[in-house]
């Protein structure tokens, strides 16, 4: 990778690192000086970087100004929220059918519970994060079904910025949705696919503040 490409690349990543945590908001604007100058690269890297952003439909272009950060669209928390419901619930109904993988998984689900509480009780906002994706990752990944597999991981920025958004206006979002996840990792280790649709129904709709 030349420099000029490590720049262009660290320039994307950092801002849209910036974008899916919630660090910066929609309809916020963007400069490509002053983000240029806050990484210590040259402005055409950045220009770069806000024209893959925009491709995305996390930044919005504008002449001469920057661009300003793409508010989430109004129907996407509940489009999102139907999308996931439908693959985590296809994912457990096919472990439901193989017992030895539901005991591995609910050992991992333990682990990444205890690694998010930490994070939590650190104040590790990225920590915490990284173990909520990896969560609900896991259960699908374990399932085994590579196109769900490959449709759930489409679905992981706006996951990551949604999230985001929960925590930061209901600070007290997280330790519940901690709670949420072990009796979600519960209902998985009974194999009670029923229960689990229900919680994870209740789970998605209080995190994205929608209702079906």
């Amino acid at each position: 990778m030349s420099e000029g490409d490590s720049s262009g690349q660290r320039a994307y990543q950092a801002t849209k690192d910036q974008i899916l945590s919630g660090a910066v908001r929609g309809g916020q604007l963007l400069s490509e000086v002053e983000v240029a100058a806050s990484l210590g690269v040259s402005r055409t890297p950045v220009h770069e970087a806000f024209l893959r952003l925009a491709a995305e439909d996390l930044l919005e272009l504008l002449p001469r100004r920057g661009a300003v950060v793409v508010p989430v669209p109004p129907r996407e928390a509940t489009d999102l929220l139907e999308m996931r419901l439908a693959l985590e619930s296809a994912a457990v109904r096919r472990l439901c059918r193989h017992p030895d993988a539901v005991d591995a998984l609910f050992t991992e689900l333990t682990e990444l519970i205890t690694l998010q509480r930490e994070g939590a009780a650190a104040g590790d906002e990225h920590r915490f994060a990284a173990a909520d994706d990896a969560f609900h990752h896991r259960i699908v990944d374990v399932a085994g079904n590579a196109i769900g597999q490959r449709f759930y991981g489409s679905l992981r920025d706006r996951q990551r910025r949604m999230m985001a958004a929960a925590v930061r206006s209901d600070t007290a979002r997280a330790a519940r949705l901690i709670d949420e996840h072990a009796l979600l990792a519960d209902a998985i280790a009974r194999r009670d696919l029923a229960d689990f649709e229900a919680l994870l129904l209740a789970h998605l709709q209080a995190t994205y503040g929608v209702a079906l």
